[in-house]
């Protein structure tokens, strides 16, 4: 076998190979697209915010009508071989509009880098957004961190990292985490259609997978996916689950019926939708906003990579 009950790549991309599992990809890429670009035409927004030394290292920032207000990051999703912040800016649209902060994050691609580069660039991003949270008006102390299918990998690894040790910020910067339709063991996409792209060895599979990369301490983790995603995603979610409460942490796992991969974060776009209800209980009490915000978003300057 190559991967437990699965003797050929043809069956592991059966349940991986997500664009697949649609009858058309098509009007979910459009979805992404247009309604990314009428989210930054209608909010408040200051793109393309260097954390980073390199290019791809920038991130959108969608902020809420009060300062002060919590900060939600989301990593986008794309197998970390396609897609950026651009395609995922629509995440911000519910959020926002309950009186959160949102940042979408950007990040290099496999096969330029590998996926522990990627990591890093989202813990840079982390870092760089706590230490400029007066500058953009975010409550430094109340920062979430939120994932789709790749991002929900990065969440996992968020999740995990040791922001006292490695970067002289608070143990518990992460306040609480949302992995959407995420992937938590990478072993079975070292024997998938994905491999040439992502590079897999043993060191990232171990070093990568957030189910062996339990932290001894962390903030509740809400995991959630489509009631019509692959049977090895819900069995993924489940192990990851089922090893993050055994650990003794604080998490939940939330079924979206009648969702796919792709239609899992759509609730994003509404504030009253049960996945904005899982942020509300994520990030606690908000100050909602006096009045929604309406027009093109003014133009702000771009702050400079992290010192």
């Amino acid at each position: 076998m190559l991967y437990r009950q699965f003797a050929t790549q043809e069956e592991i991309d059966r349940e991986y190979d997500v664009e697949a599992m649609v009858p058309d990809f098509r009007p979910y890429a459009a979805h992404f697209i247009d309604g990314s670009a009428e989210a930054r035409a209608s909010l408040d927004a200051r793109l393309d915010l260097r954390f980073g030394p390199t290019r791809d290292e920038y991130l959108d920032f969608f902020p809420a009508a009060r300062p002060g207000a919590p900060l939600l990051v989301f990593i986008h999703g794309g197998y970390w071989r396609m897609l950026s912040a651009k395609e995922f800016s629509l995440v911000a649209r519910g959020p926002v509009e309950m009186g959160i902060n949102v940042a979408v994050t950007n990040y290099s691609l496999c096969p330029k880098v590998t996926i522990a580069e990627i990591t890093r660039q989202s813990r840079a991003a982390i870092a760089w957004l706590h230490r400029h949270a007066p500058e953009l008006g975010i409550d430094a102390g109340r920062i979430h961190v939120a994932g789709h299918s790749a991002g929900g990998q990065q969440v996992g690894m968020l999740m995990a990292t040791d922001w006292q040790g490695e970067y002289g910020l608070p143990a518990d910067l992460i306040k609480g985490g949302l992995a959407i339709s995420g992937l938590f063991d990478l072993e079975p996409l070292r024997h998938s259609w994905l491999q040439p792209r992502l590079q897999l060895d043993w060191a990232t599979i171990r070093g990568q997978s957030p189910i062996y990369n339990l932290p001894t301490r962390a903030a509740p983790l809400t995991v959630t996916l489509g009631g019509d995603e692959s049977a090895e995603f819900w069995r993924q979610s489940r192990s990851y689950l089922e090893a993050w409460t055994a650990a003794g942490h604080s998490g939940r796992l939330v079924d979206q019926p009648g969702c796919n991969h792709f239609t899992a974060i759509y609730g994003f776009e509404d504030a009253a939708s049960p996945l904005c209800r899982m942020v509300r209980d994520m990030v606690g009490d908000i100050e909602v906003p006096r009045r929604p915000r309406m027009g093109r978003p003014p133009v702000f300057p771009t702050f400079g990579p992290v010192a």
